[in-house]
């Protein structure tokens, strides 16, 4: 089978395709025939080295996949052949609060101790596995592992009628945009790109920004709330960009942090944040039981991921490029 791995190095440059041998099932495991696999900005992290940089090599990188059982091992009784299944990125947080043995770092796929999905097969323990929304194909499957936009309104209670603010148009902005208008709220966005606010306003946005020819964007965000604020930022950038969010959220508001990609840091002023009375709420992935409610959600309101860009397993170089230009609006997949 067909495999892309970290061969001896990092950097996007050193992704090598390579042949090794299809796995079978043992006992307690499910064989996958892997479809597709989707792109987050923690994949890059991994692949430049930034994450983890003792990563032993060759390593096979990416967290979400989608794909078919091909085959179970003896004791499988949660997935059948031919079951349509995705990832879980978090696999032994199964429901309630998470703990530091739940949502251990060492359980979690493509980030560095177990392998990733750039494989046409692999075996999974049934805990890494969960069943695909019914109205989705396996492109669109891939795409939900990581999808925290949904944890992201859920635990700040978002109503219908409540505003949100997102910022650019990544896949976790994009899900923002799409599950929040799904349950009524009204939604701001900002990108530096008119042509993605464009079709953000065609997927429902109530009103855009271009943050690069509107430099108190945060001004505009509290005119057009009536001088309050946002109800719920999704703050997907982090770094400077966090107190610019704090700046336009309102009091008593909820400032949900999914993001990194201005940096690891950030600094924030503490007056502001005690005359806000925002509720900050750092967060990665949801539990199992979080997965499976958001695909309830998909199915029942019929919601279909935005994918971007295709490229094939032998382009997957090309894939990780475009993910670093950050140049597109939802997902970029990868089918095999």
């Amino acid at each position: 089978m067909k495999v892309i791995q970290l061969q001896d190095d990092f950097g996007i440059n050193h992704l090598q395709l390579a042949e090794k041998p299809k796995p079978s099932a043992s006992t307690g495991e499910v064989l996958v025939k892997l479809e597709a696999v989707s792109l987050n900005y923690v994949d890059l992290l991994v692949v430049k080295g930034l994450l983890n940089p003792n990563l032993s090599l060759p390593y096979i990188p990416v967290a979400d996949g989608a794909g078919v059982v091909e085959q179970v091992g003896e004791g499988v009784t949660a997935f059948q052949v031919g079951d349509s299944v995705v990832t879980t990125f978090i696999p032994d947080w199964f429901d309630g609060k998470p703990t530091a043995h739940a949502t251990d770092y060492i359980t979690r796929q493509g980030l560095g101790v177990v392998s990733g999905q750039l494989a046409e097969y692999k075996c999974f323990t049934t805990n890494q596995l969960i069943h695909s929304p019914t109205n989705l194909s396996a492109l669109e499957a891939s795409t939900l592992p990581i999808a925290t936009a949904w944890n992201a309104l859920q635990y700040a209670n978002l109503q219908a009628g409540e505003t949100v603010l997102l910022h650019g148009t990544g896949g976790v902005s994009i899900f923002a945009l799409q599950f929040a208008k799904a349950q009524g709220a009204k939604v701001i966005i900002t990108s530096s790109s008119n042509d993605k606010l464009k079709r953000a306003q065609q997927l429902g946005a109530d009103f855009s920004i271009d943050y690069k020819t509107t430099s108190d964007w945060e001004a505009v965000v509290r005119q057009v709330t009536d001088g309050n604020g946002a109800d719920v930022v999704v703050e997907t950038v982090g770094g400077k960009n966090f107190q610019r969010s704090l700046n336009a959220v309102r009091i008593g508001g909820h400032i949900s942090v999914v993001g990194l990609l201005d940096g690891f840091e950030a600094r924030i002023d503490i007056l502001s944040l005690l005359h806000q009375q925002v509720t900050i709420r750092g967060m990665e992935v949801g539990s199992k039981a979080d997965f499976e409610a958001m695909n309830r959600a998909i199915v029942a309101r019929h919601i279909h991921p935005a994918i971007d860009a295709k490229f094939t397993l032998e382009q997957a170089r090309a894939a990780f490029e475009y993910l670093e230009q950050s140049q597109h609006f939802g997902k970029i997949v990868i089918t095999f």
